[in-house]
């Protein structure tokens, strides 16, 4: 992912509410959210056919997690693919303060990056900038891009803003929050982060959708989680030009 913004316990009938938007090169090999089969049966995720991991997923058994880059043109590119960092938390057995904090112990094994990791109790931050650290997270609305945690870039506010709205609606449905994800309006010169890779790309970068022909938003996804475990995840699939190429809804329940 690229951009995320949920709410962790600020909800009365959801303890997690997340939507975000996976930007990626549209040649990238790619399978859609789907649930996955035999061991994995328990996973609903989509799948990076290059590097074979995920970048958002949620387990039956009570665990979700969405990963991002960090826009660091200068970071070295060798390690272990991001989207690993999912299924070893998915497929895992530990608490998600006990997992996060051994991970920020060898996340230089890994490209840089911002992990969040779900369970039934907690959830929390493991990142790789400016340094490695677990950060546990308090109940609240959060957002996140491909900066350090906390950091804000104009499309954190917006998304921020827009699932703060939703929250205040009360009885709006999940999938009104595709309307912010779809938002294609960059941000104004003054507001851009300097992330090193130059004005021309910090504005194609800046909105929450990205419509390129090479490079831009691939899925946006709007993921539900209820008290008791269950819940819904909804992706909407694009191709180059923001194409849209098809959504999938799936539902889930909670299992031991």
């Amino acid at each position: 992912m690229c951009l995320v913004a949920f709410a962790w316990k600020a909800h009365p009938r959801f303890q997690l509410v997340l939507a975000g938007n996976r930007d990626e090169f549209h040649a990238r090999p790619t399978a859609p959210l789907a649930r996955w089969t035999g061991g994995d049966a328990h996973l609903l995720a989509g799948r990076d056919l290059e590097a074979g991991g995920t970048w958002l997923g949620v387990s039956e058994r009570g665990r979700a997690c969405v990963v991002t880059n960090v826009r660091d043109p200068l970071a070295s590119k060798d390690g272990r693919s991001r989207g690993m960092l999912a299924l070893e938390w998915l497929r895992g057995e530990l608490p998600a303060g006990e997992h996060a904090k051994r991970l920020a112990e060898r996340a230089g094994e890994y490209r840089p990056f911002n992990f969040l990791l779900f369970d039934r109790g907690a959830a929390w931050h493991v990142g790789t900038h400016p340094r490695p650290a677990a950060t546990p997270l308090m109940p609240g609305v959060h957002a996140l891009s491909n900066g350090r945690l906390g950091e804000e870039w104009p499309k954190t506010r917006r998304l921020r803003a827009a699932l703060v709205a939703w929250l205040e609606r009360g009885d709006a449905a999940p999938s009104d929050l595709f309307t912010s994800l779809a938002d294609e309006t960059p941000a104004p010169d003054a507001d851009l982060p300097e992330t090193g890779v130059g004005l021309e790309l910090e504005r194609f970068l800046s909105p929450p959708f990205i419509h390129g022909p090479r490079y831009g938003t691939r899925a946006s996804t709007v993921l539900t989680v209820a008290a008791e475990g269950g819940g819904e995840v909804i992706e909407r699939s694009f191709g180059s030009e923001g194409v849209r190429l098809g959504e999938v809804h799936l539902r889930f329940e909670a299992r031991p």
